[in-house]
């Protein structure tokens, strides 16, 4: 199995898993952030084409994760999977109608119960952020290889440290700096939001949440939704090189502009 960005921070959020262990891959997107012409031309840049996408699965209903899920799907046909909550609120914001739930494109989903695309199995969980329904979830290949994701998360909970401990590679969120936030050109409200147990984790608790993945099991961590104003790639670097270097485990960051290129991880696996 690999994976890629498109495009990761609060301008726009995709993520790509790819699982190859049969003549026909299975091409999974995770959010879709993006305009329809912006996601197609990403897509180009990492060798896809918007067709050869299975099956889009969303997070929540923030718009820099589900803006362009729903004309994506219409224009190329692509199922969408998500959330009883997350529905009713794409619903609420007009960015779908009731009509398309019998179009046979929308999956609703559990948010305790797994599920498969194709050759990937995923397992959904809960966490605590202001939105209808939210989960993050674990991608498990036919291999038995397992990447989580865990963004737009306001805090910590033993569930999802739980869930996060089976994975051989992460997608975590390192979003803000507290400083850098308290003294940010954001009104109070936003950073009230931002910092708040419903928002998005700052460096200093996804540093917590690496350090309490102690399976033996993580090889490989990708950090994901740097605020642009309120976080620094460099600050996160030395935060995350503390906690992981010792461990044996690599790390890389996604960015908004250019996300993240292919990685395989599969192959990082085998080769630890």
């Amino acid at each position: 199995m690999r994976f890629a960005s498109l495009g990761s921070g609060s301008e726009g959020n995709s993520w790509l898993f790819e699982c190859t262990l049969t003549e026909t891959p299975t091409r999974l997107m995770v959010d879709c952030g993006f305009a329809v012409k912006e996601t197609v031309g990403r897509l180009e840049r990492v060798g896809l084409t918007a067709h050869e996408i299975d099956a889009i699965v969303v997070t929540h209903e923030h718009g820099d994760h589900i803006g362009g899920v729903f004309k994506f799907s219409r224009k190329f046909g692509t199922p969408v999977y998500l959330t009883h909550g997350t529905w009713r609120a794409a619903l609420r914001s007009k960015l779908t109608d009731e009509d398309y739930l019998q179009s046979g494109r929308v999956v609703l989903i559990d948010s305790h119960s797994p599920f498969n695309v194709k050759n990937l199995t995923l397992h959904p969980f809960p966490v605590p952020h202001d939105a209808a329904e939210p989960i993050q979830m674990l991608i498990e290949s036919r291999s038995g290889f397992v990447t989580g994701i865990l963004t737009d998360c306001g805090s910590s909970t033993p569930h999802l440290v739980t869930m996060l401990n089976r994975a051989h590679a992460l997608i975590l969120e390192s979003n803000h700096c507290p400083n850098m936030l308290s003294n940010s050109p954001y009104p109070p409200s936003l950073k009230k939001r931002v910092g708040g147990d419903y928002g998005h984790l700052s460096n200093q608790v996804a540093c917590d949440i690496l350090r309490k993945l102690d399976s033996g099991n993580l090889q490989f961590v990708v950090a994901a939704h740097l605020s642009q104003t309120t976080n620094c790639p460099n600050v996160v670097q030395q935060m995350w090189a503390e906690v992981l270097t010792p461990r044996g485990i690599t790390f890389d960051i996604a960015c908004q502009a250019e996300g993240f290129a292919w990685t395989n991880l599969d192959t990082r696996q085998l080769a630890a």
